[in-house]
C-alpha cells in the first residue's frame, strides 16, 4: 500500500514536550512541573452556569461568531481592562480555544512562502502552525540577559521582502518573560514603518505578577495592524473548556470568520455559557489564583537559584525556566536524568526553539507542597550532578 500520508507533515517532527509526558505516565509517583495547565479546578459559579445550560437545553449551535452576549462582554472588558474598543459584530470571533484563533489567524493572512517571524523560545505550537498555514517561520533568539523579552532592533534585522507579520507571545511560555511597554512600543515603530501585521497571543494576560499587562493593539498605531489572541483557559481555569477569542479589524476578521465556518461552526454552547459567568463574575477568582501563583513562583525560583540552577525572575504566566549548565547535562539529559532518578518531570527547553538549549521549563501550576517536594528531590540530583 503507498503512503498516504502528505510529506508536509511528515516532515514536521512530533512536539518535544510528549516524549517526557509519555515516559511519565509509565512510571508511579512522578512530581510533574512539566504540564502547562492550571492544578485549580474551574471556579464553581462558573461551572454551574456551564452545567444550567446543558440542563437548560441549550445544545445547539451558536452564532458563527459566538453568542452575542458573550462578545459584547469580551468587548466591554478589553474597553475596561486595556481601553482598546471592538465592534462585537464585527470585530471579535469566539474560538476553540486560543489555538484555534493562532490557526485561523495564520491561515488568513498567509499566501505561500510569506515570512512570519517567531521570537524564540516560543510555544511549541507557532513554528508548526506557520508552516501548516503556508507560510515560513523566520525564528529570532531571545536572551536571559534581556529576561527574555525580544527586541525591535532583533526584529528589524530579520525582516525581508517576504515578512508579513510578527507572531509574539507575552507573558511567554516557557520563560514566564514579559514585554515592557518601551520595548513593545519600538516593535510598533518597526510593525508600522516595515507594514507588518503583529499577531499578539496575550493567553497569560491576567497572569503577571506586580506589574501590569500591556495590551499591544491598545499602543499608539497598533489596534488597526494587531489580530490579538486570547481566551479563558488560563485566567480562569477554563482549560478543558475550549474557549477562546479573536479581536481585529474588520476585514482580517471577515477572513478568520470565513475559515471558522467552513472548520468548526461555532464554539461549545456551554462553553461560551460559562464564559460569559467568567468574565461578568470571576475577577475574584483570577485575583485569587494570580496570588496563589506568586506565592508558588517564590518558592520555587529561589529554591532553583539555592540549588544552583540559575533562573531569572519570571514575571508572567506560571513557568520557570532556569539554566542548567551547572549540572555538568545538556537540557535533555537533564530532564530525563531528573524523571529517571527522581521522579520529577520538567521539560526540555530545545523544545521550545534553539534558544532554549540548556534550560528547562518547569511548570509552578502545581500545589506549594509538590513544588517543596519537587526541590528536595532536585536538592538530591544536584548534589550528585552539580
Amino acid at each position: 500500500m503507498r503512503d498516504f500520508i502528505a510529506k508536509h507533515i511528515q516532515s514536521v517532527p512530533p512536539s518535544g514536550i510528549r516524549r517526557f509526558f509519555d515516559i511519565a505516565a509509565t512510571m508511579k509517583d512522578v512530581i510533574s512541573l512539566g504540564i502547562g495547565e492550571p492544578d485549580f479546578i474551574t471556579p464553581d459559579p462558573i461551572l454551574r452556569a456551564g452545567i444550567n445550560s446543558l440542563r437548560q437545553g441549550d445544545t445547539h449551535y451558536t452564532s458563527n461568531s459566538g453568542t452575542i452576549e458573550l462578545r459584547e462582554a469580551i468587548s466591554r472588558f478589553l474597553d475596561n481592562l486595556y481601553n482598546v474598543s471592538y465592534d462585537p459584530e464585527d470585530e471579535l470571533l469566539v474560538t476553540v480555544g486560543a489555538s484555534e484563533a493562532l490557526y485561523l489567524a495564520l491561515s488568513a493572512i498567509l499566501d505561500p512562502g510569506d515570512e512570519v517571524i517567531v521570537p524564540e523560545p516560543s510555544f511549541v505550537a507557532y513554528v508548526p502552525e506557520v508552516f501548516f498555514a503556508g507560510g515560513t517561520a523566520v525564528t529570532v533568539p531571545t536572551f536571559v540577559e534581556n529576561n527574555f523579552q525580544v527586541t525591535a532592533e532583533e526584529i528589524e534585522r530579520a525582516i525581508t521582502p517576504k515578512t508579513k507579520a510578527i507572531l509574539i507571545g507575552y507573558p511567554n511560555n516557557p520563560t514566564g518573560g514579559v514585554m515592557s511597554r518601551e520595548n513593545l512600543l519600538r516593535l510598533g515603530e518597526v510593525a508600522n514603518a516595515h507594514d507588518l501585521l503583529v499577531i499578539s497571543d496575550e493567553i497569560y494576560g491576567r497572569l503577571v505578577y506586580h506589574r501590569e499587562h500591556v495590551c499591544v493593539p491598545s499602543l499608539p498605531s497598533m489596534r488597526d495592524r494587531t489580530i490579538l489572541v486570547n481566551g479563558f483557559s488560563k485566567g480562569y481555569a477554563m482549560t478543558g473548556w475550549r474557549l477562546g477569542f479573536l479581536a481585529a479589524p474588520k476585514e482580517l476578521m471577515g477572513a478568520m470568520r470565513k475559515i471558522h465556518q467552513y472548520t468548526i461552526m461555532s464554539a461549545p454552547t456551554m462553553s461560551q455559557t460559562a464564559g460569559l459567568e467568567a468574565i461578568l463574575h470571576g475577577e475574584r477568582y483570577v485575583k485569587e489564583m494570580v496570588h496563589e501563583y506568586d506565592r508558588r513562583r517564590k518558592l520555587l525560583v529561589h529554591g532553583l537559584n539555592a540549588l544552583g540552577l540559575d533562573c531569572f525572575e519570571p514575571q508572567g504566566a506560571f513557568y520557570a525556566f532556569p539554566s542548567v549548565a551547572k549540572s555538568g547535562l545538556d537540557d535533555k539529559q537533564f530532564s530525563e536524568s531528573l524523571l529517571l532518578e527522581e521522579r520529577v518531570a520538567v521539560v526540555p527547553g530545545s523544545a521550545f526553539g534553539a534558544s532554549g538549549a540548556g534550560f528547562v521549563r518547569m511548570c509552578y501550576a502545581t500545589a506549594y507542597e509538590k513544588i517543596e517536594q519537587a526541590l528536595l528531590h532536585m536538592e538530591r540530583f544536584m548534589r550528585r550532578h552539580g
